[in-house]
């Protein structure tokens, strides 16, 4: 019988901006993982969650190994939300996707129909991911009413769409907290074909785990070397790190709750202290655009092309 046990909802915020660290969305080594979590547990974020979203064939961590260090990091104070993967495939990620939705410990974020699903018609508390889509009062008020507690922005919306359609929410009295993606490659879609293997010219099903040679995705490249997006597996991520630390007083204005950095490889610890900075009004003048080895991208906050850096373009 599944634990329908519901976990611990999260606080809805009405103070200070929260900082999430969002799940790793590249394969690493099970070293690697335990390594940055014991270091992220002493950084200042409030929430952070863990899991595979990608590839049902990243199999170093079981979810024992995410229960572990999800309990390690509630006792040092931590927030902890489970992430469901986002592109179910088979009946042995059905299986998987039960056992996570049934974890009676975490609060688990939806990243689609199924776990939606799973988590609504056992009465548990969710938070609805970003790969939900949710555009409308109307589609955020559906949630609301199967259990969301908490749901995050599209990474594609606009400041100004967001701010409408939060007032919109709060005015349809749905005042759910909101997540923004505030930091890290872009999640922009998922495929059924594996690219990383196609790469390396290795069929999905006999990829060899390749994607854990790039612990930072493997850059794609235009015809004119430009940049332009990350391949991690199934999924493609933008080029560049979306950067909106400049941001976040407007998002406090706007009514955002929590911000999202999406961890990297190397020069996280950089970027969680910068945001923290950041959201205490601290923000280093001159501000150097980039904090880590990457890109910097904020187009699509602006409405504009998702690879814009606009504060290169304003000065």
């Amino acid at each position: 019988m599944p634990n329908t046990t519901p976990p611990p909802s999260p606080t809805l915020s009405t103070g200070p901006l929260q900082l999430s660290l969002g799940p790793v969305l590249f394969y690493w080594t099970r070293q690697r993982y335990a390594d940055f979590y014991r270091e992220a547990a002493d950084w200042p974020v409030e929430i952070i969650t863990l899991g595979e979203t990608v590839c049902s064939r990243r199999r170093d961590m079981k979810l024992d190994d995410w229960l572990g260090i999800g309990r390690e990091l509630t006792q040092a104070g931590k927030q902890v939300v489970l992430a469901s993967q986002t592109l179910i495939e088979s009946e042995a990620d059905l299986r998987d996707l039960r056992k996570l939705c049934d974890n009676g410990d975490f609060i688990v974020e939806a990243n689609d129909q199924s776990a939606l699903q799973r988590l609504s018609s056992a009465g548990l508390p969710f938070i609805a991911g970003a790969a939900l889509n949710l555009y409308n009062p109307a589609t955020v008020g559906v949630m609301a009413r199967a259990g969301m507690k908490r749901w995050q922005a599209p990474v594609e919306m606009s400041q100004q769409d967001l701010a409408k359609l939060i007032h919109d929410c709060h005015q349809a009295g749905i005042p759910h907290p909101c997540e923004v993606f505030a930091y890290g490659h872009l999640p922009l879609a998922w495929s059924s074909r594996c690219f990383t293997a196609r790469r390396h010219q290795t069929p999905k099903d006999r990829c060899k785990f390749v994607c854990q040679k790039y612990p930072e995705g493997l850059v794609l490249r235009s015809q004119e070397s430009r940049d332009v997006f990350t391949l991690n597996g199934i999924q493609t991520l933008s080029s560049a790190c979306q950067d909106l630390r400049h941001e976040l007083t407007v998002m406090v204005d706007m009514g955002v709750s929590v911000a999202r950095l999406s961890p990297r490889a190397e020069g996280m610890a950089m970027v969680v202290k910068a945001f923290d900075k950041a959201r205490h009004g601290r923000l280093p003048t001159p501000d150097p655009l980039t904090l880590v080895d990457a890109e910097i991208c904020d187009g699509y906050w602006y409405g504009r092309p998702g690879m814009d850096n606009t504060r290169t373009m304003i000065g």
